[in-house]
């Protein structure tokens, strides 16, 4: 082992930290080869921003007199409904979650204008939403309505929870069939009209260490503006995924659950978004710092666009029945081009998730980790399938 999470604290506290972005990193190897470029670097920061329909806030609300229970009541924010089913005075509110007269009951396809994730968002902002409450009243908390304006500073805890983030490898979606379709992937055109993906490539957090050798639970991420943490496996993780030399997955496999807190972030990093036909959504920015234990996780970290392909998957028949309908494989080089070759077709792309933001995440991690303002964690388990760096050599 090249250096321990201790010994790059102990850098980080003393100013004397050596950090590179993932795309910085790919020329260092290319110039310098793996050896020597471990042995410079310390820590390698990833980064992604993009729709995470997966995700949610809870808060817990100061009482009113008399007091309210709100579990197993109705509750709204801004109109947009709230899960009330814990206990007295915890709510949550799902980025998908939707008002009564949401756009589903008008015209199809709908565009989704405000929903939970515009909740999350106004809050950060720094503006309040109405909280409208209706309860069955108990001997000790007899009030049964309620209503107030509230701002993030206004709730005892508001905490950022999302079962599932970061998925490391994903589908580029494209329609075979004669209609346009909306898709959580996007709006896609008829007849091989676009081809969709949502990937940062060499700066994803989850492709730069493949093999989840160095992330696990516990594991300190910056995610949205502030500090959070790998809870455990993402829904969905497929912990031994089929994959290639590299050791990179060739089909949708890790995901990581995340907790933060909310009063922590920003703006600059947390966004509502609507989705045409789909739903609202969060676009989150995630980083991941990978530090660089061993030789192996350098090699993985300094993949780069070149070397990451994704499957090309039908979604108008095959997807919705869940039909392989794969259509070959495509590189993340191939995909930001702008133009890709599908059935003897060009097919023009795009990205659902920002590369640029994703840029800015991985630079935000890397002065806050610079600055000595931001400390590596040792992941206490690993995830799924995964075996951690520091436990292969005990």
């Amino acid at each position: 082992m090249l250096r321990t999470i201790e010994q790059i604290n102990a850098k980080i506290k003393s100013g004397k930290i050596v950090v590179a972005t993932a795309e910085e990193v790919v020329g260092l190897v290319n110039e310098k080869g793996v050896k020597r470029a471990a042995k410079e670097v310390d820590v390698v920061t990833t980064g992604t921003f993009g729709p995470m329909c997966s995700s949610g806030a809870y808060f817990n609300i100061k009482q009113s007199t008399p007091k309210i229970k709100l579990g197993g009541g109705r509750v709204t924010l801004n109109g947009v409904v709230a899960y009330a089913g814990w206990a007295a005075a915890d709510i949550l509110i799902g980025a998908n979650a939707l008002p009564d007269d949401d756009p589903r009951n008008a015209v199809y396809p709908g565009l989704f204008k405000y929903g939970g994730a515009h909740i999350i968002e106004d809050l950060l902002a720094g503006k309040k939403v109405r909280l409208e409450a209706k309860a069955y009243g108990t001997d000790c908390y007899p009030r049964k309505e309620y209503s107030a304006e509230l701002g993030l500073e206004d709730f005892n805890n508001a905490v950022l929870f999302n079962p599932r983030n970061c998925y490391q490898l994903y589908n580029v979606a494209v329609n075979l069939s004669e209609r346009t379709i909306y898709t959580y992937m996007g709006v896609l055109k008829p007849r091989l009209g676009n081809a969709n993906y949502s990937t940062t490539g060499a700066l994803s957090p989850l492709l730069k260490d493949p093999e989840l050798r160095t992330i696990g639970i516990g594991t300190r991420v910056f995610m949205g503006g502030g500090e959070a943490y790998v809870a455990f496996n993402g829904t969905q993780h497929v912990p031994n995924p089929e994959r290639d030399a590299n050791g990179l997955p060739l089909s949708p496999s890790a995901t990581l659950a995340l907790i933060g807190d909310l009063k922590t972030m920003d703006t600059r990093f947390v966004r509502a978004a609507s989705v045409i036909g789909y739903t609202s959504t969060l676009a989150l920015g995630v980083g991941v710092p990978i530090p660089i234990v061993d030789e192996k996780v350098m090699a993985q970290a300094a993949l780069a666009d070149e070397d990451i392909t994704y499957p090309i998957v039908e979604y108008s028949e095959s997807y919705p029945l869940g039909r392989p309908g794969n259509l070959g494989r495509v590189s993340m080089a191939q995909l930001m081009s702008g133009r890709i070759e599908v059935d003897g077709k060009k097919v023009p792309t795009g990205g659902m998730a920002s590369r640029a933001k994703g840029r800015a995440v991985a630079l935000e991690l890397k002065r806050l980790i610079s600055e000595g303002r931001f400390l590596l964690t040792q992941a206490t388990a690993p995830l799924p399938g995964a075996a951690l760096a520091w436990e292969e050599e005990a």
